[in-house]
């Protein structure tokens, strides 16, 4: 056992420079639990016996006994499903050696008597291990590896150190194929034209679908940690051209890659000249009374904290809010919060506070260990063990294209959210020389979350009912945290839970809530009718009033990419 905890305690130091001393502190609490706990005394001796039960097989199956199988993979586990890890003795106890240890470690740090964030940090670091020590992962330990670099006479190893070439140039494991798209090729090709720009945004609108549209225009923030086109993707994909359709005249924020000259750009940058210049350019280019207002992730908790801005002033603008798969509340922040200490917070800020870049790339490989298995090792073992080529998926092209960010905005997000929770709080953050307060936030608002979200808790997303003070819907998707928002109504796949009523509990809201068959879409296409203020001609030509066409969509400022 002091063994394992070493193993333990060692990957949490590894990971020092991203989580902080904490997570190895939390290692070294399971350590001294374990050395005066009953019930860690327990797990080992269940373990030892679930050991021996596994050996008995081994010898049951050599003399031709019907054997016992000991462990099995979870449901939906694919890494196991070649025959040969049925078949094949030693292939055999090999992965079920690998899930009995799994199971232990597992079960130890489940059991352990310490505080919940150093469990949390636990769980992390021992997913991470669990999952990296699979013998699928390795060459010499998967058979189907080996069967098919036998078959094709060595072939298939060339072929994966080929594409582990060319990733090493790219910085990144490839998970799809990236000669299939490009942007303004086959991806954010929805019709539509840049009618404002500045140092940070270009704001696109975008071409009516038909003779008429709706009075109250639909703007929508992107989140900037990504591209915008997250929600315009190949047309059979796109939430912007399904939204157009539907008679709304779209608003996009694109937010710019921000280089070094950027390097000082503040929250309240990305507030003032991102989200309150998108709302202006839309009334004016509409002559709206109001529009309605769209914030996805991180664009929805920069929209509500504009939204409080325009409140303080007395600016009233916003007909309706909608808000996709957002913080408002960083209570339970998931396994990301988990990760953020004052220790790597002010280490941080220390670095580029004050102005220099968070790399893209780096917030996306803490976003793919969230779901390792998925997100990195399987491809470690198609493109790299198996040489095979990843299929060409849109989503998976859109999650590759990191965006950089300003340190400034990066280290008071990570803050005054992550780490001290503080827009929650009425008046504890002032943003563009205005108090905060999401209570003074009074307009209508559809709050949607997914269930299987890694990145947004669905349960941390429903506190924001309890923050706005307006009339709430709250929707739960099927799904992750980009599959469950993008879920075209035409496929119909999925569902999405909803109920009329509100309550003080995720739980209880759940429990009484329907299932829907089909796609969130359209739920919410109906309740956005309500706020459509009438209709009116479609517009003839893009811009209005100072607003003119800068040029065809998708822009420039989503074209850059970082190498």
């Amino acid at each position: 056992m002091e063994g394992l905890l070493r193993w333990l305690a060692g990957g949490a130091d590894a990971a020092d420079s991203k989580a902080g001393s904490a997570g190895a502190d939390a290692c070294r609490q399971l350590a001294e639990w374990s050395t005066r706990s009953a019930r860690a005394t327990e797990l080992y001796a269940a373990h030892h016996k679930r050991a021996a039960a596994l050996w008995n097989s081994v010898f049951a199956r050599s003399a031709g006994r019907p054997a016992e199988v000991v462990a099995r993979p979870a449901a939906g586990d694919r890494r196991f499903a070649a025959a040969e890890w049925r078949e094949d003795a030693y292939y055999d106890f090999l992965k079920q050696s690998y899930l009995l240890n799994a199971q232990f470690i597992t079960e130890l740090v489940e059991a352990a008597e310490i505080a919940p964030r150093a469990k949390g940090r636990l769980r992390f670091f021992a997913r991470q291990l669990i999952d990296a020590a699979s013998p699928a992962n390795f060459a010499a330990t998967n058979p189907e590896v080996l069967r098919l670099a036998r078959e094709s006479n060595g072939e298939t190893i060339t072929r994966g150190a080929q594409n582990l070439f060319l990733d090493f140039g790219r910085g990144r494991i490839a998970t799809t194929d990236e000669e299939a798209f490009g942007v303004g090729r086959n991806l954010a090709i929805t019709p539509g034209a840049v009618i404002h720009e500045n140092e940070l945004v270009q704001v696109i609108q975008y071409a009516p679908a038909g003779a008429t549209v709706r009075r109250r225009p639909l703007v929508v923030i992107p989140p900037c940690i990504n591209k915008f086109y997250v929600l315009d993707l190949t047309p059979e994909n796109s939430f912007v051209r399904h939204a157009v359709a539907q008679g709304n005249t779209v608003f996009m924020v694109s937010w710019r890659n921000p280089t070094a000259e950027l390097g000082h750009l503040s929250w309240d940058d990305y507030v003032r000249d991102g989200v309150i210049e998108a709302l202006a350019a839309a009334r004016c280019v509409t002559q709206a009374d109001r529009v309605n207002a769209l914030g996805f992730c991180v664009g929805g908790t920069l929209l509500a904290c504009a939204l409080a801005v325009l409140a303080a002033r007395g600016e009233d603008w916003v007909e309706s809010l909608t808000l996709l798969a957002t913080l408002l509340d960083f209570a339970d922040a998931g396994e990301i919060g988990l990760l953020v200490d004052e220790a790597s917070v002010a280490a941080k800020e220390a670095e580029i506070g004050r102005g220099g870049i968070m790399q893209g790339r780096n917030l996306a490989f803490v976003f793919s260990m969230l779901r390792a298995n998925d997100l990195v090792w399987s491809y470690v073992v198609n493109n790299y063990l198996k040489g095979r080529s990843p299929e060409a998926f849109d989503i998976l092209y859109w999650n590759a294209d990191s965006t950089d960010l300003p340190g400034p905005w990066y280290c008071w997000y990570v803050r005054n959210m992550y780490l001290e929770n503080r827009l929650r709080e009425p008046g504890a953050l002032t943003v563009c020389g205005e108090p905060v307060d999401l209570g003074r936030l009074r307009m209508p608002a559809y709050v949607l979350a997914t269930r299987e979200d890694h990145i947004v808790p669905w349960t941390s997303s429903y506190a924001a009912t309890r923050l706005l003070a307006g009339r709430k819907r709250f929707v739960l998707g099927a799904s992750g945290h980009i599959a469950g928002v993008v879920n075209p109504a035409s496929k119909n796949r999925r569902s999405y839970w909803t109920s009329e009523f509100l309550t003080d509990s995720p739980a209880a809201w759940f429990a009484g809530a329907r299932e829907v068959q089909g796609s969130w879409w359209r739920d919410w296409d109906a309740w956005l009718a309500g706020f459509a203020g009438g209709e009116a001609p479609a517009p003839k030509r893009f811009g209005g009033g100072r607003y003119r066409r800068i040029e065809d969509a998708p822009g420039r400022y989503v074209q850059h990419r970082v190498v």
